[in-house]
Order: structure tokens, then C-alpha cells, then sequence
């Protein structure tokens, strides 16, 4: 059997031409797919064939298997003769070097009923205030007719509206948007337990059932066993291959305890515990596991120094600090302890002590390689110091480590609120303390940041990441959960107002570790405790560049520029519109007042057809600034310093374009950062949310770094713009600018999002949707330039995001 074959993904038959059928696939080995050679048998009569090839535009989203991810896929058309179902059986035959494989195979019989059935899809019901909405898509070449039924076949009376739907018009490529009919269903009244909706188009017909109502017991089981075979048919028949992630996020209801299966699934095994400990690494550095201990209660001091036993990296030393005082109730438990192993030690302390002089205590009786933190109630998963191992071993420059984490019960039993953070990244780190547990830093670097520092007990760790990061060589995350946090109602996660003081001691860790990098900025709390705002203070006065390209809708613009003008204290601008094709005489009336009432616009004349690309990459050559602003027409600036704020941050050597959270006319949210890879390219983060959500961990109200955002507002460096040669023309409508913003990251500087820059942006109102079947054709050849430039990119992950995390919905769930 040859090694890499072809792979079958997704067969069907042509939407209209029912003499073709299509076999979709991908190489084991692109390198070799030149050498292979496909032949199409009915029986033993070969069949004509013709071949497509196109780069995979899911690769963010593709299953990912023993780590083989395609890059292009090949789409098979086969014409089938007449009387075909009379044959045996039709094979796809893979061929390789004189080896034969049949990759695929289907008897005549079962290709007929294929034939003759209704594409379409039902994408399952949900439950609205006053009764129930279905969704789905099917194909049309007469007139499809849709009926609804009880589970007693009762007809019920529904209403249907039609949708558009470009992901559909992507899958049938053959079909034009006229002949996708694409809907939803709207029922009101009492609540069937279940509903059949019948489809049928001329001689075609098809049918699903969902269920709305199961009982209690039967809930959990059916909608697994409905998402699971809707996912594989539909994989099956038409290649979405991120369907079954997508289907699985959607059992995301209260009654199902989504996060503890999840974990069930991704746990370490004893077999792979039993690898672990047999794993002999090149470099075996001892892990010094420093814990304060205070009047720990002795379940979870035995839990916690239990799970460091169970590691399965055994080169540890367990190094504990008994800060309770002359009376400690832990002295005769750790005298056991410290006899069953040495390598636990114990300090037994006289005097009580506070967090920081207690873990200094810890820490000076370390004599580890690297040097682990843990609190005194918490617990380690057993592979813990083994992944930090394996990291360590894989590159030696890594000096910094920290992990996944989330909180366990007082029991054991349950765990919960898992966190799946991003890679290193400073800025979020400035606004919170994302690195919490498990952290562990190199011996030598422990040394250059100095011991845990009292002034700041309650943030005492902060102020010592911060610290650390200083002086890093290399940071690494680790996206795993490696630590469970042990969840106190004291403690600041469940009761943060019963220890303000951290809070504030965090905001003061913050302060001097600007103070102490050079940076001119001012820190101050939120009402979201642990979460800190940084505001840029700076002198100079640099020109910015205002670039807003423009085609009528005049009181967009005049609305855009008002605001600046108004409402804005930042005054060194210019603005550059760049005219686009107006057809309104009042445009143009519109411009000569304009010019004349400020004179700091000026209005530049872009001949050519819309492209997004080049219509700013031409208001730049006539831009002054060393910033350039680029600017929707429909947006308007909220807060008046929404300048200063872009500006603080681009102004920094390290970060090359900046961009504001937006908000949609309601005050909900438009942007708040890009997820690159996000539902196959990208998505917005927090999009549709109410206006004060905020976010994952609090992603949405911390200035953090991002692989992107979007560039209906976005400051650029002027010598940044430059050096990576602007936007791509190529890329005239889609994606231009998240291809600027890797452009910009892969010169070696930071994007960053700063939510205190607010704007809202009332959406594409001057160039209008992606509706049309131009548009949406368009659209996905733009998909497939973005995939053939960043596949890499895409292919390891968005680095700001988490693997751990789905890509298909922009929810932040889970990735089963």
C-alpha cells in the first residue's frame, strides 16, 4: 500500500449536470502530487475526467490529523455515462510509481439515489421567545417548495424568508446565486417536540427532522446524536470540513457541562504518563517548586503536594515555606512529609510572615535549574513539569514559562472557568496579570529581577513577572491547562473586593515597571478590578494624516470630519479625501465648501475602478504626516482624545500600526481586535456584543497586542507604511487590511488594539455589501491570494489567539 495517497474529502454530484459527478481530495504529499496519476473506473471502463486545483482556503479550520494539514485541493469531475447505475461499481484509483490503491468507491445502485436527490441542508432549530427558527439551504432549479410538520404530521404554518448566503455559493461554484435558495423558517406558537421540514424542487425531494423539545434526560444524547449525523452527511457530500466543530459548539447549553467532557478528552493518560516518565531528555534541569505555606488546611496541602508527586518528570524539589508562625498546624504533617521524600524541603519560619518574605524564604533554599511558583492550596496536573521539559529542550534560548490554567472546587470535583490565554504578549500583560499560574523562569533570570518584592504584597507575583519579562530572552506559553487553581470564596477570583489592596498594589507594579523601561505613561484602575489602563503622556506634536476615501454619502463624510474637528483636542492633522467615483453633483458642491471652510483638507482624485488598496496607497503619496490615519467615511469619533490615544501607542519604536474599538449605530460592538484565522480567514472579536462586554479574560477593554485589526480605523507609522510597501492591490476589497497588519508584524513590529480609542462606524454604507454574485465571486478569489500568502500563518495559529479555542464561531468556546 503506497504511504501518500490521495485522500478523498467530500463527493457529489454537479448541481445541475447530473452526468457529472464530483470527487474532492488532497495529497498525503503535495511535493509528490505531480507523480500521482487518477484514474476513474465504472467497472473496468475508464472514465473522462477533468481536474481542479485550488489552494485550501480552510486551513485554519481543517481537522488537523498527525499534524498533515493539505495545502491545495483537487476537485475530480467525472462524466458518467448513461445506464451508469447498471455497473457494479465506480472506483477512484490512485496510481504511484506501478502501484495501483482504489482511494474511493461507490456501487451504481447508490450512485443513482445520489443522483436523484435534493442537495440541501438543514443546519438544525432554536428555540426563540414564542416559538422556533430553522435554518438552511438547498438547492433550486425549478421552484423549491418548503412544508413543516409535527411529529404527529400535523402541517404547521410557518413563515419562510429567503437569505443570502456567499459560504453556499462558495460550495457550488457551478450554480448561480439565483439557484441557491438559502432560508429561514419562523414558527410561532406551542413548541412541537419535533419538526420535519419537507423540500421538494420539481422531481427532487428531500426531508430533516429536528428536534425542538426532547426530554431532559434524552436532551444531551439527541442533540449529539442530530449534530453528529447532519455533520457527517453533510462533510461527507460537500467537503465543509469544519462542520463537525462548528456542530459540537453549538451543545453549549447550560444543562451540559461542556468544559468538564472537554477536558475528559484532552486529559494526559496513564499511558502517556508511563512515556513521559521513561522520555529521557538531553536537558534534565531540576525544577525548584517554591510554595508559601500559611495555615494551609491539611486536605489541600496533602492535594497539593500529591499532585507535585505524581509528576511525571521526576528531576523536582519541592521547596515549602511555613510562614504560620511559633504555633503552625502544619509542622508534624510536613515532618512526615519531608521523610517519605527528600526532595521536599521545609523552612519552618518563628514568626508569621506576609506572601513575599514567605516565598523569599522558599526561594532561598532552591538550589534549582529553574525556579516554579505555586500557591500552597492549589494543584498541578501530573504532566506539568514535563511540558515545561519538553519546551525547555526544543529551544534553549526559552528562559520564561507559563501556562493554561482554570479553577477547581473546594471537593476536587469539578472544574471550571478554564483560562486559555494568548502567547506572550506585553501589552495585555500591562493591562492585567494573564500570566497567574503556572509560571516558571530560568534560575538566571530569577536572579537579574531580585527576589519577591513586600511593597507589593497581593501583586507581589506581577511586579515580579514584570520583572522577569524585562529581562527575557525568549518567553514561552504552553496552551495547556497545567494548573488548576483552587477556588476559595475569600479568594480575589470569587470575592475580588475583599482584597482591594492587591488591586491596587497591581496598578503600582504596573507604574514602576514603566518607570523602569523609560516609558511615559500614566496607570490607573478600572471598575473591572485587576484590569489597568495605561495613558501615554507625550510632548511633541507630530502632523497626522487623515486618508478617507470617499464616493458620495457626503454626510458620512461631513459627520467623520465634524467629529475630529469638534469633538477632537488633537489639532496637528491633515486630512487627505480621496475621491472615488461620485456620480452626485452635490459631492462635488460638498468638496468646494469643504475646501474652502477648512483648510486643512485637501481632495485628491482616483480615477480608477474601487480598490480598496490602491485608493489609500494613493492618498498616501500626497500625505505630510510621519502617521497616517486610514479612515472609513462612516465613522465618528466618540471620546475627544481618541487621537492622543492611537497616537501614544504608534508613536512607541516597537509597534507599527494601531487600531480603536468601534462600535455599530446601536452602540454594540463592531471591532475589538481580529482573530486571524477565525472562521476560515478572519473574525472580529466581541462583534455584536453590548457595549460595555468585556471580552474573555477582559480581552476587549485591555490594550493588547493583536495579529490585527481592521483598518476602518487604523495609525500607521509613516516609515512603517514604507517599509512593507503599503496595502496590496491585489487585494482590492477583502482582507487588505489584515494582510497589511502581518505585513507589519512580519517586519518585527507590534499591532496593537487600544479600546480607549472609540469610534463608531456605521458599516460599509458607501460601498455596500458583498451581496451580489460578482461581488461574492470576487470575494473568494481574494479568500484564495490571502490563503496562498499567509498559509504558514495560518496553518500554526493565530499566536494572540489559543488552539484550545474554536475558530469556527467567534464565541471563545471550545475546540473539540
Amino acid at each position: 500500500m503506497m504511504k501518500q495517497k490521495f485522500v478523498i474529502d467530500s463527493y457529489r454530484f454537479h448541481a445541475k449536470d447530473r452526468s457529472r459527478f464530483l470527487v474532492r481530495g488532497w495529497f498525503e504529499d503535495e511535493s509528490c502530487a505531480e507523480k500521482h496519476k487518477l484514474k476513474i473506473l465504472l467497472d473496468n471502463e475508464e472514465l473522462p475526467k477533468e481536474i481542479e486545483k485550488k489552494i485550501n482556503t480552510g486551513i485554519a479550520l481543517f481537522p488537523k490529523k498527525d499534524g498533515n494539514i493539505p495545502v491545495w485541493f483537487y476537485s475530480v469531475w467525472i462524466t458518467l455515462p448513461e445506464n451508469f447505475e447498471r455497473a457494479k461499481v465506480l472506483k477512484v484509483v490512485d496510481c504511484f510509481q506501478g502501484e495501483e490503491e482504489t482511494v474511493y468507491k461507490i456501487s451504481g445502485s447508490k450512485l443513482k439515489k445520489k443522483q436523484i436527490r435534493l442537495d440541501k441542508y438543514i443546519e438544525g432549530g432554536k428555540l426563540t421567545r414564542d416559538g422556533f427558527k430553522i435554518r438552511g439551504w438547498c438547492i433550486q432549479l425549478d421552484k423549491v417548495k418548503i412544508q413543516v410538520y409535527d411529529e404527529k404530521k400535523r402541517k404547521l404554518p410557518v413563515e419562510i424568508k429567503r437569505k443570502r448566503r456567499a459560504d453556499i455559493l462558495f460550495q457550488f461554484p457551478e450554480c448561480r446565486e439565483s439557484e441557491i435558495f438559502c432560508f429561514e423558517i419562523f414558527y410561532k406558537g406551542k413548541i412541537p417536540k419535533r419538526a420535519t421540514v419537507y423540500l421538494e424542487d420539481g422531481e427532487r425531494k428531500g426531508h430533516y427532522s429536528v428536534i425542538l423539545e426532547p426530554s431532559t434526560i434524552k436532551k444531551g444524547v439527541e442533540k449529539v446524536k442530530e449534530y453528529s449525523q447532519k455533520t457527517y452527511q453533510y462533510t461527507k457530500d460537500f467537503g465543509m470540513t469544519n462542520m463537525m466543530e462548528r456542530a459540537i459548539v453549538k451543545l453549549q447549553r447550560k444543562d451540559l457541562d461542556l468544559y468538564n467532557y472537554w477536558r475528559k478528552q484532552k486529559a494526559v493518560t496513564k499511558k502517556e504518563l508511563k512515556k513521559q516518565k521513561n522520555t529521557v531528555f538531553p536537558i534534565q534541569p531540576k525544577i525548584s517548586i517554591v510554595v508559601p505555606l500559611y495555615k494551609t488546611p491539611e486536605e489541600y496541602l496533602k492535594k497539593m503536594i500529591t499532585s507535585v508527586e505524581k509528576q511525571s518528570y521526576t528531576n523536582w524539589e519541592l521547596c515549602l515555606s511555613d510562614g504560620s508562625g511559633d504555633s503552625s498546624p502544619l509542622t508534624d504533617i510536613l515532618k512526615n512529609y519531608i521523610k517519605r521524600d527528600s526532595r521536599i524541603k521545609v523552612v519552618s519560619n518563628k514568626t508569621a510572615l506576609q506572601i513575599s518574605d514567605n516565598t523569599n524564604k522558599a526561594l532561598e533554599v532552591a538550589t534549582g535549574d529553574w525556579i516554579a511558583f505555586m500557591d500552597h492550596d492549589d494543584e498541578l496536573t501530573p504532566d506539568a513539569l514535563y511540558e515545561c521539559i519538553k519546551a525547555i529542550n526544543k529551544d534553549s534560548e526559552i528562559d520564561m514559562i507559563y501556562s493554561d490554567e482554570d479553577k477547581v472546587s473546594m471537593d476536587g470535583k469539578e472544574f471550571f472557568q478554564p483560562h486559555f490565554k494568548s502567547d506572550f504578549n506585553i501589552d495585555m500583560l500591562r493591562g492585567t496579570n494573564y500570566f497567574c499560574h503556572f509560571t516558571v523562569v530560568k534560575r538566571e533570570l530569577y536572579q537579574q529581577a531580585g527576589k519577591l518584592r513586600g511593597e507589593f504584597d497581593g501583586a507581589q507575583d506581577y511586579d515580579f513577572v514584570l520583572r522577569c519579562v524585562e529581562h527575557a530572552k525568549k518567553v514561552k506559553h504552553i496552551a495547556k491547562v497545567l494548573y488548576h487553581w483552587r477556588a476559595h470564596r475569600d479568594s480575589t477570583a470569587e470575592n475580588p473586593e475583599s482584597k482591594l489592596y492587591a488591586f491596587e498594589a497591581g496598578k503600582r507594579a504596573v507604574q514602576a515597571h514603566y518607570d523602569r523601561v523609560g516609558i511615559r505613561a500614566k496607570v490607573t484602575s478600572t471598575k473591572y478590578l485587576g484590569i489597568y489602563r495605561s495613558k501615554y503622556d507625550f510632548d511633541e506634536r507630530p502632523l497626522v494624516s487623515i486618508i478617507i476615501p470617499n464616493k458620495d454619502h457626503i454626510e458620512d463624510l461631513d459627520k467623520c470630519i465634524s467629529s475630529i474637528n469638534q469633538k477632537g483636542t488633537y489639532k496637528n492633522i491633515e486630512f487627505i479625501i480621496v475621491e472615488n467615483n461620485s456620480e452626485k453633483k452635490e459631492t462635488f458642491d460638498y468638496y468646494n465648501v469643504l475646501k474652502q471652510k477648512n483648510p486643512k483638507v485637501r481632495i485628491v482624485t482616483w480615477d480608477g475602478p474601487f480598490n480598496y488598496s490602491s485608493i489609500n496607497n494613493f492618498g498616501v503619496t500626497f500625505a505630510k504626516g510621519d502617521f497616517y490615519l486610514f479612515l472609513n467615511n462612516d465613522t465618528e469619533i466618540i471620546n475627544e482624545d481618541c487621537l492622543e490615544e492611537l497616537l501614544g501607542y504608534c508613536r512607541r519604536s516597537d509597534v507599527g500600526a494601531v487600531g480603536a474599538r468601534l462600535f455599530y449605530k446601536d452602540g454594540t460592538i463592531q471591532h475589538a481586535g481580529v482573530v486571524v484565522g477565525m472562521q476560515g480567514v478572519a473574525g472580529h472579536e466581541a462583534a455584536g456584543e453590548p457595549n460595555e462586554f468585556p471580552g474573555y479574560f477582559g480581552r476587549t477593554i485591555i490594550a493588547r497586542d493583536c495579529s490585527a485589526v481592521t483598518a476602518a480605523c487604523i495609525m500607521v507609522k509613516r516609515k512603517v507604511f514604507e517599509e512593507v510597501g503599503g496595502f496590496n492591490p491585489e487585494l482590492a476589497v477583502a482582507f487588505n487590511d489584515i494582510d497589511f497588519c502581518l505585513k507589519v508584524r512580519k517586519a518585527g513590529y507590534l499591532i496593537l488594539y487600544n479600546p480607549y480609542a472609540e469610534l463608531y462606524h456605521y458599516e460599509s454604507k458607501s460601498r455596500g455589501q458583498e451581496d451580489t454574485e460578482e461581488k461574492i465571486r470576487r470575494f473568494q478569489r481574494e479568500i484564495e491570494i490571502f490563503h496562498e500568502r499567509w498559509y504558514d500563518f495560518l496553518l500554526k495559529g493565530d499566536p494572540y489567539y489559543n488552539s484550545n479555542l474554536t475558530l469556527a464561531e467567534t464565541n471563545f468556546g471550545l475546540r473539540l
